[in-house]
């Protein structure tokens, strides 16, 4: 089907008409389209999530590393570390065994859990150091590997 336009012209200018059954894909593209579409979501989606898990191990090392400057703090101020019956809580409000010399809160937001939800896990004193504050990562059990292994400040 033609349709003959363009006045004036010397010679006439066909324009094609199309059908309403012309335009578009066919099944088979969109099926192509949809199969790479899924290859690309196969590769890239198993590394996507082993990043996520990735930062979140780096969000509970910054998070422990920020409590440990609170505790610092705290220990420059009181003269010594919260025992582990007071807590990490002890930065948030005074214990009753602390003195007058105690000038907090420590922290500007109330004590976040890890990543995964689960609270610090605060002793005093550590296993190899004055205090230790531990995730017990992904499971929220002492142990493990990967995701799942506890993360120290020690």
């Amino acid at each position: 089907m033609y349709i003959a336009t363009k006045r004036g012209a010397s010679a006439p200018t066909r324009l094609r008409a199309t059908r309403a059954g012309q335009a578009g894909f066919t099944l088979l593209e969109l099926l192509v389209v949809i199969v790479i579409i899924g290859l690309l979501a196969a590769y890239v989606g198993p590394k996507y999530f082993a990043q996520l898990g990735k930062s979140e191990v780096t969000i509970a090392k910054a998070q422990i590393e920020s409590l440990e400057k609170s505790l610092d703090t705290y220990r420059l101020d009181v003269g010594r570390y919260p025992t582990t019956e007071e807590g990490l809580g002890a930065l948030m409000a005074a214990p009753a065994t602390a003195t007058t010399k105690w000038n907090g809160p420590y922290l500007k937001k109330a004590i976040p859990p890890d990543p995964w939800g689960h609270a610090y896990v605060y002793r005093a004193p550590g296993s190899k150091a004055e205090y230790e504050i531990v995730s017990t990562g992904k499971d929220g059990q002492p142990g493990g590997t990967g995701e799942d292994a506890d993360i120290s400040s020690q």
